[in-house]
């Protein structure tokens, strides 16, 4: 196990692409963080509230980025909506317009599933 990503752990095999994704996620969350600085942004949540997919959740906006062409083909939403154990409505709501988020179980579901499928992978 070797240092690797700028990370000071030691990565396991395995988790490398998991790793690879969340660094890139987290320099392209950043980057946009940066492009939207000096945009208007709602009032933030009331304390206990979810954030609502916008502005303020770039991490969000890039992993929905990453998905989103994965999920073109005939099926694959329903499939993916299986995976995650949520109707495929609740899939469109958080992926295509862009107005929910998915818990954060579900969330790591779906980076594995992001990495599984860039690595020509399926998840079943």
């Amino acid at each position: 196990m070797v240092e690797e990503y700028g990370n000071p752990f030691p990565v396991h095999p395995r988790m490398r692409p998991l790793v690879k994704i969340i660094d890139w996620l987290a320099a392209a969350g950043a980057e946009s963080a940066r492009r939207t600085a000096g945009k208007w942004r709602r009032r933030p949540p009331r304390r206990g509230l979810t954030l609502q997919p916008g502005t303020d959740t770039p991490l969000w906006n890039e992993l929905v980025k990453q998905v989103a062409p994965l999920l073109r083909r005939r099926g694959s939403k329903v499939h993916l909506a299986r995976i995650l154990g949520i109707p495929k409505q609740r899939l469109n709501v958080c992926l295509k317009a862009r107005t929910g988020a998915l818990d954060a179980e579900r969330t790591l579901l779906l980076l594995a599933w992001l990495a599984a499928r860039q690595q020509g992978k399926e998840l079943v």
